[in-house]
């Protein structure tokens, strides 16, 4: 398996919205459309590929906050993850868990804080698991509904 950060050229863009519209043809995250030219463009894109075969992206870019948080002054800089994805034949295989090793050991180099992610899955518990108890990340907020 291979991982690594890619420069982001017309034949990977048009693989990732390719991949994308299959994530979104599976309706397991909340109001996930497929991605278009405008949500990948100025993105650092990671990839995990084996024999020439793109099995999982993860892709974000640095972003500073503009508010005070509870754990974060206005004006820091971090790495924001606006989409890991792994195919559903390579999934829990740790592929992901590489992924984010290396957006984190590269916000790590570029001396970024903190690593931030949102996420609208609809298998709350077991996404919450993936990244409190497999990656280490903390709680910081959630939004929640019922449908009545």
């Amino acid at each position: 398996m291979n991982v690594y950060e890619a420069r982001l050229d017309d034949s990977l863009e048009r693989e990732l919205i390719r991949l994308s519209a299959d994530w979104e043809a599976e309706n397991s995250c909340w109001g996930y459309r497929a991605n278009a030219h405008e949500d990948l463009t100025g993105r650092r894109v990671f990839l995990a590929e084996e024999d020439g075969f793109l099995c999982a992206y993860l892709f974000g870019l640095r972003e500073t906050s503009k508010e005070k948080t509870s754990f974060m002054p206005a004006g820091t800089p971090y790495f924001e993850i606006e989409e890991i994805y792994v195919v559903p034949e390579r999934r829990s295989q740790g592929i992901g868990r590489r992924l984010f090793a290396l957006a984190e050991e590269t916000a790590r180099r570029e001396k970024l804080p903190f690593l931030m992610l949102s996420t609208a899955t609809k298998n709350a518990r077991a996404i919450l698991h993936f990244y409190l108890d497999e990656l280490g990340m903390e709680f910081w907020s959630a939004r929640l509904f019922k449908k009545l």
